[in-house]
């Protein structure tokens, strides 16, 4: 069966912080042509690769990787909340087939994610309820992090266990590309915040609203150069999407985590769910980018990033 690709950064600040009229603009023609990608290619499951931002998964139990069976939204940064219109069946299908590859994977019955799946998933297809969907947690803020070489492994499991689900797969990378937000770490954290990243659900409405007014402050402060938050690195963008564009994926493989730290900053890691998407990709054999575009936007805190691709063999397939 068919495969096709979109990957898409995604940001709290977006609507919130607004960038310069042209890089709007350009931003929203990109989101457009790959609105029009993932509609014509009308998928009948996405599998979309995202990661949290310590608002669904904790360390009272932090998985590498995780496939939900069932999710829900809990609806944070302007994104909506509740359930997701999960495929259970495909996502109980993948988890095996994952397994049965060599890759160990968690199962969630009742995963809540951000939007880190939420923000991408609405502006692709307006909602996280519009479409089938399988979401797959990738850790990439919580310390430790496994090597960059399971990302590409499990991509190309969870690619393989598509192509047996009989219809037409969508996968989707969401987060990216450098950036260095103030997420905070557990090392070293007062008693307070190290029990939130352990065990913080439910956060009430005015900490949740607080939490989000200082992001906001933080990213001001970066795009007015007042910050101490490590700069959007443009070169290292365009490499990782000449790399992808070009299929080197083994080339990650040799990534160290600090490295990518020190080049990307500590969300730079976000990248891992572009690689598992293009890993997927590849699992159908050789495949073409339809579309790409870049722009870094430190009023997002973000290098933007936005491709589509497919099987090169897609229409031999569909």
């Amino acid at each position: 069966m068919p495969i096709a690709v979109c990957t898409m950064s995604h940001s709290p600040l977006m609507g919130v912080n607004p960038p310069a009229a042209a890089v709007a603009q350009a931003v929203h023609a990109a989101i457009d042509d790959a609105r029009a990608f993932v509609a014509d290619y009308a998928p009948d499951v996405v599998v979309i690769f995202g990661p949290d931002h310590y608002n669904g998964v904790f360390y009272d139990l932090m998985p590498p990787f995780c496939v939900a069976a069932a999710a829900t939204s809990v609806g944070d940064h302007g994104t909506g909340g509740g359930p997701l219109r999960v495929d259970a069946a495909a996502a109980h299908i993948i988890a095996a087939k994952v397994l049965d590859a060599g890759v160990d994977v968690a199962l969630s019955e009742r995963m809540l994610v951000d939007h880190g799946f939420t923000q991408v998933l609405e502006a692709l297809f307006g909602s996280g309820t519009a479409v089938p969907v399988v979401p797959v947690f990738i850790n990439a803020i919580a310390a430790p992090l496994g090597p960059l070489r399971r990302i590409r492994l499990l991509g190309r499991a969870v690619g393989t266990a598509a192509m047996g689900l009989g219809g037409r797969v969508l996968m989707v990378g969401s987060g990216g590309l450098s950036h260095d937000p103030p997420v905070p770490q557990l090392a070293g954290a007062p008693p307070a915040v190290a029990e939130r990243l352990i065990a913080g659900r439910v956060p009430t409405a005015a900490e949740r609203a607080g939490r989000e007014r200082l992001t906001a402050r933080l990213g001001r402060e970066f795009a007015q150069g007042s910050s101490a938050m490590r700069p959007l690195n443009p070169d290292w963008d365009r490499r990782v999407l000449d790399l992808l564009a070009d299929g080197r994926l083994a080339e990650v493989d040799g990534w160290q985590n600090d490295w990518v730290v020190a080049e990307a900053g500590r969300a730079g890691h976000e990248v891992r769910t572009w690689i598992a998407a293009y890993a997927a990709l590849a699992a159908a054999g050789r495949y073409e980018i339809t579309s790409s575009f870049y722009q870094p936007i430190p009023e997002w805190i973000v290098g933007f990033g936005v491709t589509t691709a497919r099987s090169a063999n897609s229409e031999e397939q569909s």
